[in-house]
């Protein structure tokens, strides 16, 4: 089942497009802007349809109803339980799940990244300064 759901999350409007298929839910998150008229929804579905379906399916699966949870320890557990006292009033679905997790791998992936390219930069600089080096003593 697919569904888009569209809430407010101040300062901005956000749909929520959400594929449930064998007991996981796959869900990705699209800011909207202003309130979107059922026209607009619709003119929205029609051209960003296919990548939203797209970005959804490549979002990790989370089970329905269920989280992973790894067992802290006891510091760590008491400074958890206190946080969540302050934060009675929010409960995360388990396509907020979905999205946090896709949220994650992204930022994961992102650092991946930074990091190979870093190393090229350093790479190409270190080769550079060799070049320099060995031009400078052939000179001589």
């Amino acid at each position: 089942m697919i569904t888009l759901s569209v809430f407010f999350d101040a300062p901005f409007w956000v749909g929520v497009f959400e594929i449930v298929s064998g007991g996981e839910v796959r869900a990705t998150r699209v800011v909207l802007g202003s309130e979107p008229t059922g026209a607009e929804l619709h003119a929205f579905l029609l051209r960003q349809g296919v990548p939203l379906l797209e970005q959804a399916e490549a979002a990790p699966p989370v089970p329905v109803g269920t989280r992973q949870v790894k067992r802290p320890n006891p510091k760590r557990a008491a400074k958890l339980a206190a946080r969540a006292a302050r934060e009675v009033g929010v409960r995360r679905t388990a396509s907020q799940e979905a999205m946090r997790l896709a949220l994650e791998a992204r930022k994961k992936e992102a650092a991946t990244r930074r990091k190979a390219e870093e190393q090229a930069k350093r790479e190409h600089r270190r080769e550079v300064a060799r070049r320099k080096r060995l031009q400078r003593r052939r000179g001589h």
